[in-house]
């Protein structure tokens, strides 16, 4: 038979110890596994670096690396479809009252006998979703709010017509724009892999759990924005044992429901009183979306009077996060190029391609089609 035992360490860690023990009950073998991670990191647990990771086609998120092991392992500044270590921490017990853990890397219970047997053979704590696919990187950028006139946050989906044909489908990103001045010039107009949204001591978005930033990663955007152009539930809930900012995705994140999986501490004791499916970005979106309203652009475009020129052309989707006081457009974006040059960067009401009239409606239908999530 083989248990784990919990050993603390004179630094205040959790050593993970196998234990085989005979018949009789005698230990016949013993092996270090590895470290508990605490449920809640503090500064100097977290180290200098920052690091977010995500996974497509899960259904809860927790996306900071707090690990230093983890960390120090990762391959590069960021990376996309690569495996990173698990991150194991206490979550209570299962049914059997055996204890238990949860890898906050891979979203994945631990703890049941051919868990703990593997690990005593191989000597390496891993969870069974282990070899998931991530998404990770490190040091993303990080805007603040109160330090610029307007900032907007959008989730980046592939266009839905181009003059190069069929757009390739790809993952969502993050879209930002940074204007110093109300309705001046964009100084910052790009696609992100993530970004960390710090909006100071204004506002009590999570209970004093964080007062301070909230990471957006390109699925929790995805599932955002969707669910603002549908209409669907959502609302906000963090985790009555550890506190952390509660995320739903995938499925969770379409289905309200009350019953709530902590994607931090594995915790399944969270509740809510009506159906929701939760997300940190809903209290940052409304608490700093100051015009929440939309306005019907009546602007018109034939791309057929430019033949030849590069184009792209999206639906407007509703922004995860718009600080300015004006209403966000809502109509059919277009880029169009002239002589290698960017000539028109704006919101129509109408637009011609070959004759027809395109609809939003349409254009949005293909942009999620072509998102993988």
């Amino acid at each position: 038979m083989i248990t784990i035992e919990r050993i603390p360490e004179p630094d205040g860690s959790i050593a993970l110890w196998s234990v085989e023990t005979a018949l009789e009950g005698s230990a016949i073998g013993r092996r270090l596994l590895g470290h508990e991670q605490p449920v809640r990191a503090s500064a100097s647990v977290r180290g200098a670096a920052h690091a977010i990771c995500w996974s497509s086609g899960r259904t809860l998120g927790n996306v900071e690396i707090f690990n230093k092991d983890v960390l120090t392992a990762l391959p590069g500044q960021r990376g996309e479809d690569v495996e990173i270590g698990c991150d194991l921490v206490e979550a209570g017990r299962m049914r059997n009252g055996a204890r238990r853990w949860w890898c906050r890397t891979h979203q994945a219970h631990w703890g049941t006998k051919t868990d703990i047997a593997a690990a005593h053979s191989s000597g390496h704590l891993l969870c069974s979703s282990h070899t998931q696919p991530m998404s990770f990187v490190v040091d993303p950028p990080s805007v603040r709010l109160d330090q610029h006139a307007e900032v907007g946050v959008w989730c980046s989906m592939p266009p839905a017509v181009t003059s190069a044909g069929v757009p390739r489908r790809r993952r969502p990103k993050i879209h930002v724009h940074i204007r110093e001045e109300v309705a001046g010039k964009k100084v910052l107009d790009a696609d992100v892999d993530a970004l960390i949204v710090q909006y100071g001591t204004s506002g009590d978005l999570f209970g004093g759990t964080d007062p301070t930033t909230v990471n957006i990663t390109p699925p929790a955007a995805f599932e955002f924005v969707t669910a603002l152009e549908t209409g669907r539930t959502m609302g906000y809930v963090a985790c009555r044992d550890c506190g952390a900012p509660h995320l739903d995705l995938g499925e969770f994140g379409r289905v309200a429901h009350t019953k709530h999986l902590c994607g931090n501490c594995g915790r399944d004791g969270i509740r809510t009183a009506e159906p929701i499916a939760s997300t940190p970005l809903k209290p940052l979106h409304d608490q700093f979306t100051s015009e929440p309203a939309f306005v019907d652009v009546d602007r018109t475009l034939n791309i057929d009077d430019y033949p030849g020129a590069p184009f792209a052309v999206w639906a407007s989707t509703p922004a995860v996060l718009w600080t300015s006081d004006r209403p966000q457009e809502r109509g059919i974006h277009v880029h169009l190029s002239i002589d290698g040059k960017r000539e028109i960067d704006d919101t129509y009401g109408s637009v011609i391609y070959r004759g027809e009239e395109l609809r939003r409606a349409d254009l949005l239908t293909a942009m999620i089609a072509k998102t993988l999530v």
